[in-house]
């Protein structure tokens, strides 16, 4: 049985993939793959195992050899799925490998945030504490996080993860109901619980139902104060409405891991925010979609995938 994987970078040259290799005959690896080289690369492999090489209906018809794609992410958008039903391949995903790197992200971004990390690093960094009449800085108004309202977005393994470290410091954490949901939701919608929210935390999948889910008219119903954290999806948040936000005072500060198009192009609004606005800085955070990549993660993912082919492979010999 032959296995190839296309794109090993996206897991880091520190993972060991010896699991993986113990559980096939063969055990092909690449670093990346560009679209030209997926058919010649899956000749011959029963299973294809991707992060975000993409294995559209072309790909799939043209490997007829491949019964099992395994994805070492949670997303499956990046597979023709109707396609794979259609030609019998099975397609299997990872799921809650990163729930401790991820939510342990958000608690930074938050804790950052909270305490203006931005806007002091670069005060110390012009050499505005050198210059100060006494021994501290406090130009920018921090925010306790004892006491205050966490209103997040998914209540899944992660979403509940996150509340639980924010419950450590003491926040009231609410539940946002589904967005999108049909009535059989008891929880109060975001809209409902925007106008008390210190901080917002989103943790759902990007849908019909959440693409800018934090538009002009929820960013207007926030507190000027309050803090927003991405580390869903890009697309949930309309960025530039919530950079418009940010500028004009009616946020206190934003921080995302994720943006629609990854990688971004450089003239983001908010990688440009980032470098335009060096001598009036903002509360603004952007992480290059690294939540999950605790190393503990990644070999979590390694691990769920070697279950992922040895479930297949004990069911297709049942067979």
């Amino acid at each position: 049985m032959k296995a190839v994987l296309l794109d090993a970078a996206t897991l880091g040259e520190d993972i060991d993939l010896a699991p993986l290799r113990a559980c096939v005959d063969t055990f092909e690896v690449h670093a990346s793959t560009r679209p030209e080289e997926c058919i010649p690369r899956l000749q011959e492999a029963e299973i294809a195992i991707v992060n975000k090489v993409v294995l559209d209906a072309e790909v799939l018809e043209s490997s007829p050899t491949v019964k099992l794609i395994c994805l070492t992410a949670t997303g499956t958008d990046n597979v023709d799925l109707e396609a794979a039903k259609r030609l019998g391949i099975t397609v299997r995903n990872v799921e809650a490998y990163g729930t401790a790197s991820v939510a342990q992200h958000t608690l930074m971004l938050m804790l950052a945030l909270a305490n203006r990390l931005p806007l002091y690093q670069r005060d110390v960094l012009a050499g505005r504490w050198s210059e100060s009449p006494f021994f501290c800085l406090m130009d920018h108004r921090t925010l306790q996080l004892a006491d205050k309202q966490l209103v997040i977005v998914g209540q899944g393994e992660l979403g509940q993860a996150v509340a639980t470290l924010a419950e450590a410091f003491s926040m009231r954490v609410s539940f946002a109901a589904r967005p999108g949901g049909k009535g059989q939701d008891s929880r109060p919608t975001l809209v409902e619980l925007a106008p008390q929210a210190d901080v917002i935390s989103l943790h759902c999948p990007l849908t019909q139902s959440t693409r800018h889910l934090i538009d002009a008219d929820l960013l207007a119903r926030l507190k000027p104060q309050a803090l927003l954290i991405n580390c869903a999806r890009g697309g949930i948040v309309d960025e530039p409405a919530a950079l418009g936000a940010l500028q004009a005072g009616r946020l206190g500060g934003l921080g995302v891991d994720t943006l629609p198009q990854e990688p971004p192009p450089r003239d983001h609004p908010l990688l440009r925010a980032l470098r335009d606005h060096q001598d009036a800085p903002l509360n603004l955070i952007v992480t290059p979609h690294n939540a999950w990549i605790s190393p503990e993660a990644r070999a979590n993912v390694v691990r769920l995938t070697v279950d992922n082919i040895r479930s297949w492979q004990d069911a297709d010999h049942a067979h």
